[in-house]
């Protein structure tokens, strides 16, 4: 039988994923030193809440609260003994507000990478990092996720650990790296690789894209790229709400709900599957953008020049 998510994208030209994690949860009185993992079983009324929003402003896929909940990660907070329990708990969470949706919601265990660098340049090996992921799928796993969702990559090394990972769960799974560097991941790597790289692997995503970065209109261009690839496997485009700016010693996105209607839009014109929001994106943004998806006609595939006319220039010049 094909997966929720496959079923879903077979049968709709496409999916609302949902907004911020850290940013909402942060909004929600989780402090800049916490780890949002805790959350799962220290406070789950309110990632529950969350998840709650996510649905009730419309969206079709909305991630669990555990995005840092590796080993490596949660070793910082003095938990690293807990990445099966509170990954467990967020899937559970999650599994539960999405069967009372009364309509398909896919839950999508949430992956972000372990905060090191993996050999050769730094001294993770490939088979501790999939230590790590495996762990973290095996809990998202048991507790009820549909899907693995990785996310934020840089590297190719971590792509390739978290997907045989994936493998040995037995889990579909979606992967998206940031391109927040001059149209680049911080290794360096550009769209182009990522659409090569994720035909190379046994397991592909079952889609595959971008997400986070810095603006929308920097995430769009490197969903331009992946588009100009020729790779037709579907496409994730998950933007930051604007740009971070500090106010009144608070992090504020300037993205409007109205801007992000505009990103949603101009994603699916080129092409992109499942559409969401990252940093920032609440819930007030997701039910505009779905407003937007469902009554603005498809339109020509956008331009670059197009896409800043829209949303604004771009945050970093590509090299």
């Amino acid at each position: 039988m094909p997966d929720p998510l496959s079923q879903l994208m077979a049968d709709r030209d496409w999916l609302l994923a949902d907004g911020a994690t850290g940013t909402n949860l942060l909004n929600m009185g989780l402090s800049s030193d916490e780890a949002p993992e805790l959350w799962n079983a220290d406070h789950p009324e309110k990632v529950r809440a969350l998840y709650q929003s996510s649905v009730d402003a419309g969206v079709d896929l909305f991630l669990t609260n555990t995005f840092g909940g590796n080993a490596s990660r949660l070793k910082l907070r003095g938990a690293a003994g807990r990445v099966g329990e509170l990954n467990r708990i967020s899937a559970e969470l999650a599994r539960d507000v999405a069967d009372k949706a009364g309509r398909k919601v896919v839950v999508a265990g949430n992956i972000g990478p372990t905060g090191e660098i993996m050999a050769p340049m730094g001294s993770l090996t490939n088979d501790a990092a999939v230590e790590m992921f495996h762990e973290q799928a095996e809990a998202l796993k048991a507790g009820g996720a549909d899907i693995l969702w990785v996310e934020t990559i840089s590297s190719e090394e971590e792509f390739r650990a978290a997907a045989e990972a994936a493998d040995l769960s037995s889990m579909p799974w979606c992967g998206m790296m940031s391109f927040d560097t001059a149209g680049r991941t911080l290794m360096g790597l550009t769209p182009g690789h990522l659409a090569a790289l994720v035909e190379r692997l046994p397991n592909p995503p079952i889609a595959y894209g971008a997400n986070c970065g810095v603006g929308a209109a920097d995430l769009l261009r490197a969903i331009n790229g992946l588009v100009a690839s020729g790779n037709e496997r579907p496409l994730i485009a998950k933007g930051n709400a604007g740009i971070p700016r500090m106010e009144h010693g608070h992090l504020h996105y300037d993205g409007t709900p109205e801007l992000m209607a505009r990103y949603a839009v101009l994603a699916r014109d080129l092409g992109v599957k499942i559409i969401g929001g990252c940093c920032g994106t609440t819930s007030a943004h997701l039910q505009a953008m779905r407003a937007a998806l469902e009554s603005e006609p498809v339109g020509d595939r956008p331009t670059l020049e197009g896409i800043t006319a829209a949303l604004g220039t771009l945050d970093s010049q590509a090299d």
